[in-house]
């Protein structure tokens, strides 16, 4: 777990999770852990995709499931450097063949 300072909210792929989880009652979560793909200390916990699958999200735009996520994160946002949400509902999922495209490779910083 890595927080910056003391008073700052701290950001782990189980709190992240837990957050979601309570708000969406999703039927698919994924929170996954992709600092490894960049330059940042080893153990670190700044860049995650969230794979969300929710009847919360039916009716309600792209921008705004986004922005719900970012919401339900509160302070923890500030703590996270790279968040890609994928939010879809429970049509949208099973038309996409339970399927999420891989992240791309790091474009800066990492050097690798």
């Amino acid at each position: 777990v890595v927080s910056t300072q003391s008073t700052e909210a701290v950001v782990s792929t189980q709190s992240t999770g837990a957050r979601l989880q309570a708000r969406f009652l999703p039927s698919v979560l994924e929170v996954i852990n992709e600092s490894h793909m960049h330059n940042v200390p080893r153990g670190s916990e700044t860049h995650f995709k969230v794979v969300i699958v929710s009847d919360v999200f039916r009716g309600m735009p792209l921008i705004k499931r986004h922005r719900a996520g970012n919401t339900e994160l509160g302070e923890q946002i500030a703590n996270i450097h790279a968040l890609s949400i994928v939010a879809k509902t429970p049509e949208q999922w099973g038309e996409g063949g339970g399927v999420v495209a891989e992240s791309p490779k790091c474009m800066g910083g990492s050097k690798r």
